[in-house]
């Protein structure tokens, strides 16, 4: 089993900056991909960004140019840098990881991007 918990979550102006953690722990060898999904209200659930175990990214059209994600495989932590944050980043913000077929998600936190 892995656990995941993220952190970073809050209330920021449009233009601001926010940087969410997610830490791993329990089982958290061998974990491949981890990820940054979102899902706004009335919205299905979307990838942010996703990194892989040797650090190659992939980004959602909608935030490329404005987030950073990367990972310390040291501390298990994967880490979604947001920066010229706009109101339709609002959203909760959930952590994936995945460990040979099984993928585990993080409870989420709340990002709110105000006007």
């Amino acid at each position: 089993q892995v656990q995941l918990v993220e952190s970073g979550g809050g209330l920021v102006q449009v233009g601001g900056s926010l940087r969410l953690s997610c830490a791993a722990s329990g089982s958290t060898n061998n974990i491949a991909d981890m990820g940054w999904y979102r899902q706004a209200p009335g919205k299905q659930r979307e990838l942010v960004a996703r990194i892989s175990s040797g650090g190659r990214t992939n980004y959602a059209d909608s935030v490329k140019g404005r987030f950073t994600i990367s990972r310390d495989n040291a501390k298990n932590t994967v880490y979604l840098q947001m920066n010229s944050l706009k109101p339709e980043d609002t959203a909760v913000y959930y952590c994936k990881a995945r460990r040979w077929s099984l993928e585990y998600w993080g409870r989420g936190t709340q990002v709110t991007v105000s006007s």
